[in-house]
């Protein structure tokens, strides 16, 4: 088969790879359907996470089963599944408790950019579409493997809901879908942060009532201006960086919650103005697993269409193109057709 790897900052090669092949009896093998680059991906990508070695990327992942391991039970050859970036048995504690993502037993998924992928865990990991999808949801079913899962999980950890306010730090796919996420939750204004148009559009799309250019102190002071000077009631930070979780705290009112998601780089959190902050922090790799029945079921009935994060799609084969175009912003989110 063929898939991705990566071997250096800026060097990502579609070659051949050995096939993907059951190494545990609760494994099962795809066939992908589609799969795409992850924002998440870049970091590597730019060489702010080191490649010691070249390895396989990707983690983002809908299609169809190929082989199943003799334990699994709850899916089979030929199901359309949709999974997580992190595999889990839904079984233990912590699974049972709602954060799969931090299962006893998991993995985490590094080789979906590829014609087919191994998936650990399968049967506390995958979830079978209720039948066959029509071609035009497969982009909003990936969604959900990983941007929507990620983006719910924010808004659900900032407690977005009817009459609150929501403010999102982020315009990339996470954060639209943020936004996404806390309009269907019943947020009753949405404050999208975002300097890019085509985002805007997007966000406006998806449910935004308000767009902030401004970022930094510039954007908590526009925040607080349309909060009476409060501060949003519920911020989702959806970019990991120092100034991006500062902006979140600083605009989020006292008793306020933040749902951060951006997977963190560089981040440390002032004790003292933590502390003087009154704000609620939650957040972390998101339990993409315990929202997936809901957001296929959402999916399937067409009543959202998370896909449209997608403006870029491409063959397989043209993968450094997706890392590139994505790192130059000339692509909010890149689909890979295998």
């Amino acid at each position: 088969m063929y898939g991705t790897v990566i071997h250096a900052p800026g060097d990502v090669r579609f070659e051949e790879r050995p096939d993907a092949a059951l190494t545990a009896p609760t494994d099962a093998v795809i066939r992908l359907a589609a799969t795409c680059v992850c924002g998440s991906d870049l970091w590597p990508y730019r060489g702010v996470e080191p490649v010691a070695e070249p390895h396989p990327m990707g983690h983002e992942y809908v299609g169809v089963v190929e082989q199943v391991g003799a334990d699994v039970r709850n899916v089979a050859v030929g199901d359309f599944v949709v999974g997580s970036f992190a595999t889990s048995d839904n079984t233990c504690e912590i699974c049972q408790a709602g954060y799969q993502s931090h299962c006893v037993h998991r993995e985490f998924m590094g080789t979906a950019q590829a014609e087919l992928t191994r998936v650990p865990n399968a049967d506390g990991t995958l979830v079978a579409t209720p039948g066959t999808p029509d071609p035009d949801l497969i982009p909003h079913l990936l969604a959900a493997s990983d941007v929507l899962g990620t983006g719910w999980f924010a808004a659900d950890a900032a407690q977005a809901g009817p009459g609150k306010t929501v403010a999102v730090v982020g315009d990339g796919a996470v954060g639209l879908l943020g936004v996404l996420s806390a309009k269907q939750m019943g947020a009753e204004r949405i404050i999208a942060m975002s300097r890019h148009a085509d985002r805007q559009k997007l966000a406006l799309e998806f449910g935004a009532t308000d767009i902030v250019t401004e970022r930094g102190e510039e954007g908590i002071a526009r925040v607080k201006e349309l909060t009476g000077g409060l501060g949003a009631h519920s911020t989702i930070e959806a970019v990991g960086t120092q100034e991006s979780m500062m902006q979140a705290i600083h605009a989020t009112r006292a008793g306020g919650h933040v749902g951060y998601v951006g997977v963190a780089h560089g981040v440390a959190l002032p004790g003292d103005e933590l502390f003087f902050s009154g704000v609620h922090l939650h957040g972390g790799p998101a339990p993409v697993r315990r929202y997936l029945p809901d957001l296929i079921d959402l999916i399937w009935r067409r009543e959202i269409e998370p896909g449209k994060v997608f403006d870029l799609t491409l063959p397989l084969a043209q993968i450094a193109e997706g890392y590139k175009a994505m790192d130059e912003r000339r692509a909010i989110k890149v689909l890979l057709q295998p």
